[in-house]
């Protein structure tokens, strides 16, 4: 049985709580650690029984606690030494994305990491979607050929937490909220060679706390050629999440509804022959097993830190290109 701690008791740790919850005796929670104390302590009661414990500073519970598993919930502002102090303690990580607001830190959370030589995993949870995984599968094994391009969009409206709306706090929407499909992106394409973007704040500039970007269009270049345009937005249907692309390789054209549901066009077919994936793969419940399955078989996940700080590392890329309107090599 692993024993796991959170650090960061809020609305992202709330899903992944209940997730490890349904895993049943294969983990426990056993401590709960929140700058707010009765977030932890409504964690205590909720996930385990009121049986774990409760601290406000994630040191002493590093220190008191004997842990297999910290799941590091933070808003990116937010994080300090968390990943380094776990990791020399040999305890393996899950962290959300995005892991920092600085490439340098996040180059020091991937050193200490494999320095330690624990598992870890970022919460890109759409790299495990049916579909992504069936595409990512054909490329790897040139069976769609080479890749060219892919076409995105991420579309939402709300207000989000305050701190999400302080770019100093989150980054803004590319790098707190559309680094996801960046990843996935990344995931497809490969590393990037270049990127140029245009943002701005058209929908909330009544709104004086309201720092990010709500309109953004980027265009990428990657080493192997392909190229990338990603257009996102936080002024579009309210209460929804529209989160789709496209993908264009030498022998099949793929439309993804999500990570789960995509038709594959064959172009490289004399005739039309069409496939079809529709999966219900509840994707933050397969971050979770692939990291417990990793522990248990000593391999590495399918995200761990090193990706994430890569993703981070092209998102503050687009940033500073919107920031300066000039491409920003990688």
């Amino acid at each position: 049985m692993f024993k796991v701690g959170f650090l960061g008791c809020g609305g992202i740790a709330n899903a992944h709580a209940r997730v490890l919850t349904d895993l049943g005796d294969r983990v426990r929670l056993v401590a709960f650690c929140d700058k707010v104390e009765e977030k932890a302590r409504r964690f205590n009661r909720e996930y385990a029984d009121g049986k774990g414990k409760v601290y406000t500073d994630f040191h002493r519970m590093l220190e008191k606690e004997k842990l297999d598993i910290l799941y590091i919930c933070l808003p990116p502002f937010a994080h300090t030494d968390e990943v380094e102090a776990a990791a020399e303690r040999g305890v393996h990580i899950f962290i959300e994305k995005p892991i920092a607001l600085e490439v340098e830190a996040a180059r020091r959370m991937t050193e200490a990491v494999e320095r330690a030589g624990v598992k870890s995993q970022v919460g890109f949870q759409l790299r495990f979607g049916e579909a992504v995984r069936v595409v990512k599968g054909m490329l790897d094994s040139g069976e769609a050929g080479r890749p060219g391009l892919v076409e995105a969009r991420y579309f939402c409206n709300s207000l989000h937490s305050p701190w999400w709306r302080d770019k100093s706090k989150s980054g803004g929407q590319v790098v707190e909220q559309v680094i996801h499909t960046f990843d996935i992106i990344r995931h497809f394409l490969g590393e990037p060679e270049a990127v140029f973007s245009f943002m701005d704040n058209l929908f909330h500039r009544d709104l004086s706390d309201y720092t990010v970007e709500d309109v953004s269009a980027t265009v990428v270049k990657f080493k192997n050629g392909a190229l990338a345009t990603v257009a996102a937005t936080n002024g579009a249907i309210p209460g929804k999440w529209i989160s789709d692309y496209k993908l264009v390789a030498e022998k099949v054209t793929v439309y993804f509804e999500d990570a789960n549901h995509a038709v594959i066009h064959h172009t490289d077919s004399p005739y039309e022959r069409v496939t079809s994936v529709s999966s219900e793969r509840p994707l933050q419940k397969a971050a979770a097993e692939d990291l417990l399955k990793a522990i248990e078989d000593d391999r590495e996940t399918l995200v761990p830190i090193r990706e994430g700080a890569k993703s981070l590392e092209l998102v503050l890329a687009v940033a500073r290109s919107g920031e300066t309107e000039e491409v920003v090599r990688l």
